[in-house]
């Protein structure tokens, strides 16, 4: 009884394996449902001759009804209806010409009905168990990767921005609620859990503890702290970045843990207002925050030749200096010089860095 108890107060992360398939996907590459049945064809063949050849080699313990000497065409029909689960009928074939046509087109036939019988519930179980191991060794080997909670528009745009800017699809884990987003984000490649991201076993699941990054894009703001408070209680080094709807929960999310708010409703309101005086403006901004093509905002090492400078005579354009995790704007008396450790966040052309 205690073990029971104990069992269920662990959560999801404690159950096996198996019990996760449906709960944690792991993506992999649609196969053609011609090919499968094909494979399967071919492994039939191949034990159906390998049966023939030892039936053949040891040809002298066998009887035929008809009292001559077993044939390899005798030796093939014997395995043709025993690895078909035939048996032996009241009708024999005789000759070797029927015993010809029976293997060519009577065992096919077998073959193919077996297949349309039991393929399905076979290949429902080793998909399970396939799902089994393949979610094992995604946890045990899953480190330093990024968690975004919520695949709604927000989620989807952070996802598409990491991978633009040089992430894995592979290193990205989603995790949500809705069944719908979470086949989207499967058919890019991603890896899903199913649950409540504001329950710790849920983000446990999920790698948390040994994230390097969370994206928190919840749609409600609520759920985006308790989330964000949920993370960073279970791991306090990684870097947390929350969108929220409202200006005045802000700091909220910060007290919960979050590194970086982005206020979504004022952002696009900022921009809306930009736009009716300098479109061109929101064009630079879009072209900023899309790292594929055109320019990007990005953040580099200080090159030792750059140790002493000032950040505004450096060979790119920069517009801040990270130091000790504050960011200082190129202005600033703190960072008139630049010094070891820092880093740049500038401005680079062309694609992921």
């Amino acid at each position: 009884m205690r073990k029971r108890l104990r069992r269920r107060g662990g959560g999801l992360v404690d159950e096996p394996d198996y019990a996760l398939v449906g709960v944690v996907r792991i993506p992999e590459h649609e196969k053609s449902p011609a090919r499968a049945i094909g494979r399967r064809v071919a492994w039939a063949l191949t034990a159906l001759l390998v049966c023939s050849i030892v039936v053949y080699l040891d040809r002298d313990g066998y009887r035929d009804a008809r009292d001559v000497p077993m044939s390899y065409i005798d030796a093939l029909y014997y395995s043709a209806v025993t690895l078909s689960t035939t048996g032996y009928g009241d009708v024999t074939p005789i000759t070797e010409s029927a015993r010809l046509v029976n293997i060519i087109f009577i065992t096919p036939l077998r073959v193919l009905f077996l297949i349309v019988l039991i393929g399905t519930t076979l290949e429902v179980l080793t998909e399970r168990s396939r799902q089994a191991i393949k979610i094992q060794n995604w946890r045990n080997r899953v480190r330093n990767h990024t968690i975004v909670i919520g695949y709604g528009t927000k989620g989807r745009t952070a996802v598409d921005a990491v991978i633009a800017d040089g992430g894995k699809p592979a290193e990205i884990v989603v995790v949500d609620k809705d069944p719908n987003a979470l086949e989207s984000a499967s058919a890019h490649g991603l890896v899903t859990v199913r649950g409540d991201a504001t329950k710790s076993d849920v983000l446990r699941l999920a790698g948390v503890q040994h994230a390097s990054a969370i994206v928190v894009a919840a749609n409600r703001d609520d759920t985006a702290v308790l989330a964000t408070l949920t993370a960073r209680e279970i791991n306090p080094r990684a870097k947390i970045v929350a969108s929220i709807n409202e200006a005045e929960n802000t700091h909220l999310m910060r007290q919960s843990g979050a590194d970086s708010v982005v206020v979504s409703s004022e952002t696009a309101g900022r921009l809306l207002g930009i736009a009716t005086i300098t479109p061109s403006v929101v064009e630079v901004v879009e072209d900023l925050l899309s790292p594929e093509e055109g320019y990007a905002i990005a953040e580099r090492e200080v090159e030792p030749s750059e140790t002493g400078g000032s950040p505004a005579h450096t060979k790119d354009l920069v517009l801040g200096v990270v130091r000790d995790g504050r960011l200082f704007r190129v202005g600033d008396a703190e960072v008139e010089e630049i010094e070891v450790g820092d880093r740049l966040l500038y401005v680079r052309q062309g694609g992921p860095a």
